[in-house]
């Protein structure tokens, strides 16, 4: 019988803060399951198919390159799109894409990147440093991503193929990396989309139910990268499908090896269970543990990668009671998050110790560490004033709705009677402009590791001056959430030797302070038929990579 098995891959691998480009690739547990990077013995000398064919496990209807965070649509956009640099998702490792070598110092602050020779559009069109600029300042000011970039002071074109860098301070350790967040597009649909985008907001009642997807222009219906693929249909809803093929203009170094690539986005566990276990698919994302020795039994490979996905509770710190950190702490004491790692995720996690998880180099044990204790939790809101709190627990419909039973028993325990409402996340909802923001506790996954794996990145994600602080936690002008920025400024600044020691103090206050914080750091599994994916492996993160990988027959 052919069992699951666990590697440890691309998270264990170094940041660059640390200056290790290697990466780790321990192999863990196996029962006698064969490598993923072996194929069956056979006499005949496999062929290549014509298509990839792959389940995402997440549904997205934004296409648009410009601060896109949601799981399927960023993963598409791996394989549409590049960076100046990007990541190798397997490794966290940064490779040269657009760019046509290193960044070229010319001071501290200031750094010019040329671009790839002959680099095309798919459409044909040249790559220039228009399109770069447009892209980043695009990017800097979207509220996404340019918490991101907030080290970038300007980015001007020197010439049509080289662009250069002012920074508003030292920023060496980290610099390709976070570039690499940046997907470059075409000036022209750049300009377009947001003059509709603007025009669309302007002219709406809420400005707020204006969606980047709504707009009826290229860069949000059908956009145009450099990558080795482009997108020829794209229905990113469940049920729905999103074809690619291949950009005959690319010129890098990960060309498009068939005739096509299809999505079929499959939300529900069981249905992609059935399409790796019957052969509709060779992979998919988000293996149910649940029928992980159904798949492995059906003969595809099973892997788990430890990463930085995570459910994380989110309070609405605006709101009375959980404005006061001790409410918001016995919550963490009060569930048995143990006895969820095995029971809903079958062992495949590991409890937080502290925001990021213990494979992960920069890892430090926060000051505090949140074990079950009923009893503390219990006293922990009594000092509050807060005995029999009734609240509602906002669960998002996905793979966190299967822990919501368990975490209501615990906070029951604890005092705390909550109602659970799940329900697919109204992002738009919480909004800086609200008052009343419509939740008190909220229970949802997420895993910002897609855009890269240094600490300032992750943590400047949940608790920098964005969307997140401003109107979702609403920690934003609290002492501890000024003081978390002011050192998050300061290790940014810092030599990377230095780096260090400034972010466990920021591990610290947020794992005190808990606005938003993990119960666990799950391992990311992923199914897929080794024998017919050639070069495939899974990754640490939501998404699937099939960048430089061959289908076989």
């Amino acid at each position: 019988m052919k069992q699951p098995k666990v590697t440890r891959r691309g998270f264990l691998a170094t940041t660059a803060a640390t200056g290790a480009a290697a990466a780790l690739a321990l192999s863990g547990c196996s029962s006698g399951g064969s490598s993923s990077s072996s194929a069956a013995s056979s006499s005949t000398e496999p062929t290549p198919a014509s298509a990839i064919l792959a389940a995402p496990a997440y549904e997205s209807s934004n296409c648009n390159p410009i601060g896109n965070s949601s799981a399927l649509m960023l993963a598409a956009t791996w394989h549409v799109f590049e960076g100046l640099y990007d990541l190798d998702l397997h490794d966290y490792t940064t490779y040269t894409a657009l760019a046509s070598g290193e960044p070229v110092k010319v001071d501290d602050v200031t750094y010019e990147v040329s671009l790839r020779e002959g680099a095309k559009f798919s459409d044909g069109t040249d790559v220039t440093s228009a399109d770069v600029v447009a892209s980043f300042e695009a990017n800097m000011a979207d509220g996404t991503y340019g918490a991101f970039l907030s080290f970038i002071d300007t980015v001007v074109a020197k010439d049509d193929a080289t662009v250069t860098f002012a920074l508003k301070y030292p920023f060496e350790s980290l610099l390709k990396n976070r570039l690499s967040v940046v997907k470059i597009a075409q000036a022209k649909a750049i300009e377009d989309y947001l003059a509709a985008f603007k025009a669309a907001k302007d002219s709406a009642s809420n400005p707020d139910d204006v969606k980047p997807e709504k707009i009826d222009v290229a860069l949000s219906k059908n956009p145009i990268g450099t990558g080795p693929w482009m997108y020829d249909t794209i229905n990113g809803n469940d049920g729905g499908t999103i074809t690619f093929k291949p950009n005959e203009n690319y010129n890098g170094k990960m060309p498009a090896t068939c005739e096509s690539m299809d999505w079929n986005v499959l939300l529900d566990s069981t249905s992609r269970t059935t399409a790796i276990t019957d052969g509709s698919v060779q992979a998919i994302e988000s293996v149910p543990d649940a029928n992980a020795d159904q798949i492995a039994n059906s003969g595809a490979d099973v892997e788990y990668v430890p990463g930085f996905a995570l459910p994380f509770l989110m309070f609405n710190t605006k709101k009375a009671p959980f404005d006061d950190v001790r409410v918001r702490q016995a919550f963490f004491y009060a569930i048995d998050v143990q006895k969820l790692i095995d029971n809903q995720m079958d062992g495949h996690a590991v409890a937080a110790t502290s925001f990021l998880p213990e494979a992960y180099a920069n890892y430090h044990e926060a000051s505090t560490v949140y074990t079950y204790d009923t009893e503390k939790a219990k006293a922990l809101l009594a000092e509050a004033g807060q005995t029999g709190l009734k609240c509602e627990l906002m669960v998002n419909n996905n793979w966190v709705n299967a822990l919501a039973p368990q975490i209501k028993e615990d906070l029951a325990a604890a005092g705390i009677d909550v109602t659970i409402n799940e329900t697919k996340i109204n992002w738009a909802a919480l909004a800086p402009s609200e008052e009343t923001l419509p939740y008190d506790v909220m229970l949802t996954p997420g895993d910002p590791s897609c855009f890269g794996n240094d600490p300032d990145l992750l943590m400047t994600w949940w608790y920098g001056d964005n969307v997140w602080t401003q109107g979702r936690s609403c920690w934003k002008g609290t002492p501890e959430w000024t003081q978390l920025q002011t050192l998050l400024q300061q290790g940014r600044e810092a030599a990377a030797a230095d780096q260090q020691a400034i972010w466990n103090q920021c591990f610290d206050i947020i794992a005190d302070n808990v606005p938003i914080y993990p119960l666990f750091h799950r391992e990311v599994g992923t199914a897929f038929v080794s024998e017919k994916l050639e070069g495939f492996a899974p990754i640490s993160t939501t998404g699937l990579v099939f960048l430089d990988v061959t289908p076989m027959e």
